[in-house]
């Protein structure tokens, strides 16, 4: 009986651990009951939440009633005022510890900003928008101002941008703010800080009442100041006055993903300002420094600098003579520059000692000249273009042979088969020829290696564009005679008048310009020779149709612009946010024709300096950049198509204008609660 006993509480107690494996190995799945929907909740808080006095905290605690976790604390924690050295977020189990390394401020309110960071371990449910507060002082502050910062060029959202805020009233010596933009915003770090989600929303919490001025800066070296022309800034002259009021909010409760139950107004306390926008650039005047030089080739080398300037650098040849030695291609803004060596006996050396003299940023961060010396060694050798030389001889002259062969091949064959067709009276008469050897072929020179370049907008041509010649390299001479532009009339082409001019700003760029005419079918027609190049090489001789579209396969816009718009430029844009036709507005229209049916969008910026193009800020000249918008919506084109589209630029905020299909910074998917039981009821 004892024995039997044993053996019963035994087998009794392997069920029961049995049991108790499968019940927590089945946790969160649909057998192991419901899925827990409820976010977690915080019990205790160490100091208190909205604690003040609290002059010598080091390390805050916050535990929940489960276990929790924090998403990208790094990233996405938020704490104010900023902390120069980065403060550790921990979470263990049921607790979250933010331990602060620097030491705090009198009198001011701390806000630790967990936005959505918080969620709860097993099913992810988000905490919410949560904000830790205490202050040093006797009270804490509670205002906040909110708003969006945008890419000044696109009005693309920026995502993890630093937004701080000063107050006015509290410089140095009792100088306000507006008065010290220079030396508050370069030397002081920011006094309030937020940072940007991926919709470039942003909330500085734990304001003070009074005014502030609002900064925006992509902080490289995490010191929360502007002191790098690299990194990305915005400024606001706007004085930001805090305020607030009663509100209500709408709540949705949902059902499920798709069905709603009710929805509950909720009051709530509505701070002010939350339409700020700041539009962040880069300054023009980057730090300039020399970054490389590459000689690809004998006769081709370039320098590329980091930033760009008004003068090309001055080049001095210390083992040859430079003097009128290169033909120069710059880029717009001196940035990156192709030197194109004219004479042999210089291109030849192996290597080339060179003296740049160029400006560049100093200590001071100023511009001065400065001189360096370069050794610019061909990548490709003397000894590669020989050896390339050779294989390509070897690659004709059995490609020659070859062809030879297969000729004389067929040759006798021809001949046999005509000398079996003829009557043979007797085999003294016949006459025998020698075989030929392969080895007497005698091997031409190479042929004649033309240059390449290739023809834009031929595919595409619309009768408001024009034809662009490509080169490989600079041209030395183009002869027009040389050259025939002829529109078909009947079955007959028919000269007609064109110009053939260089490109603006591109010297290995030629326009052929034309009246052209919807349904027509022009010809362009090169003979060999009327390219020639700096090292002599000539083109060869090409012939090209050209068949322009019928006009009733074209859509027509036209833009009335609301309001005065004298120094606006208009842009179409294509659906990937591309320029494809930019027009100057003109007494509040612009006009855009010959439009492949498509879907379109609008920007409008503008030209306040007149020069044709948007130009970027400066901080330091108090230089915002060119004012720029967006059409909030798409437009549909089809043939035959006139439309006329009236827009008022300013009618909506600027942070709602750019429409969402064309923006590139697609919002995070917001964290919302899982209904999950609702979910699998309905299975």
């Amino acid at each position: 009986m004892k024995r039997t006993s044993f053996n019963t509480l035994h087998i009794l107690m392997i069920a029961a651990i049995l049991l108790l494996f499968f019940a927590c190995a089945r946790i969160g799945s649909p057998d192991g009951g419901p899925y827990d929907e409820t976010p977690p909740k915080v019990v205790h808080t160490s100091p208190k939440f909205g604690a003040t006095n609290e002059k010598n905290v080091k390390r805050i605690t916050i535990e929940f009633d489960e276990i929790v976790k924090v998403d990208n604390p790094s990233e996405r924690v938020v704490i104010s005022p900023p902390q120069i050295q980065q403060p550790e977020i921990e979470a263990n189990g049921r607790r979250i510890t933010v331990t602060l390394l620097d030491s705090l401020k009198p009198d001011m309110t701390y806000t630790i900003d967990f936005a959505d960071a918080i969620v709860d371990n097993n099913e992810g449910n988000p905490y919410g928008d949560y904000a830790f507060t205490f202050s040093t002082g006797e009270r804490v502050d509670t205002f906040q101002m909110s708003g969006h910062v945008l890419t000044a060029e696109n009005l693309e959202p920026i995502k993890g941008m630093l937004v701080g805020l000063y107050k006015i009233g509290e410089g140095e010596e009792g100088d306000s703010i507006m008065e010290l933009p220079d030396s508050v915003f370069r030397t002081k770090p920011f006094e309030r800080i937020s940072r940007t989600d991926s919709r470039g929303h942003f909330v500085v919490k734990g304001l003070s009442p009074g005014q502030y001025r609002a900064f925006a800066l992509k902080d490289l070296n995490q010191n929360y100041v502007y002191d790098q022309r690299a990194e990305m800034v915005a400024f606001s002259e706007r004085i930001l006055s805090t305020s607030s009021r009663p509100d209500i909010r709408p709540d949705t409760i949902w059902h499920d993903s798709i069905h709603y139950d009710s929805i509950v107004y909720t009051p709530y306390t509505h701070f002010y300002p939350d339409d700020i926008v700041l539009t962040a650039f880069e300054s023009a005047k980057q730090d300039r420094h020399l970054l490389k030089s590459e000689r690809p080739i004998l006769q081709h080398f370039m320098l590329y600098f980091t930033a760009g300037s008004d003068t090309l650098p001055r080049l001095t040849g210390l083992n040859f003579n430079s003097d009128d030695a290169f033909v120069i291609d710059a880029s717009k803004h001196n940035d990156s520059i192709d030197y194109w060596i004219k004479d042999s006996l210089i291109y030849n050396l192996d290597t080339l000692q060179v003296q740049i003299d160029f400006f560049e940023t100093d200590t001071t961060g100023n511009y001065s000249i400065t001189t360096d010396t370069l050794r610019l060694i061909s990548k490709l050798t003397k000894e590669r273009m020989a050896r390339d030389l050779q294989e390509r001889m070897e690659e004709w002259a059995k490609d020659y042979k070859q062809q030879i062969k297969a000729k004389r091949r067929a040759e006798e064959r021809a001949e046999k088969e005509a000398t079996e067709q003829e009557e043979v009276e007797s085999t003294d008469k016949k006459k025998k020829k020698k075989k030929k050897d392969d080895d007497d072929i005698e091997i031409p020179p190479l042929p004649e290696e033309f240059l390449t370049y290739k023809l834009n907008n031929v595919n595409s041509m619309d009768p408001d564009k024009n034809i662009d010649f490509v080169f490989e390299e600079p041209l030395d001479t183009v002869d027009l005679s040389k050259i025939h532009f002829s529109i078909k009339v009947d079955t007959l082409y028919v000269p007609t008048k064109f110009l053939f001019r260089q490109a603006p700003d591109d010297i290995k760029t030629y326009r052929l310009y034309a009246e052209w005419e919807a349904d027509s079918t022009y010809q362009v027609e090169v003979d060999t020779g009327a390219f020639v190049n700096i090292y002599g090489k000539r083109c060869e001789a090409m012939k090209r149709a050209i068949r322009m579209r019928p006009l009733d396969s074209y859509s027509t816009l036209f833009v009335v612009l609301q309001g005065s718009w004298d120094d606006a430029i208009v842009q179409l844009l294509s659906s990937a946010d591309k320029v494809v036709k930019t027009i100057k507005a003109t007494n509040g229209h612009a006009d855009f024709y010959f439009l492949a049916p498509g879907t379109y969008y609008l920007r409008l910026f503008r030209d306040l300096n007149g020069n044709g193009t948007w130009d970027t800020g400066d901080y330091d000249l108090n230089l915002q950049p060119e004012p720029l918008y967006y059409y909030p919506s798409e437009l549909s084109l089809k043939a035959q198509w006139e439309i006329t589209q009236e827009w008022n630029p300013t009618a909506i905020p600027l942070a709602k204008q750019k429409p969402q299909k064309i923006t590139k910074q697609k919002p995070d998917k917001e964290r919302t609660i899982k209904n999950r039981n609702a979910e699998r009821s309905r299975k």
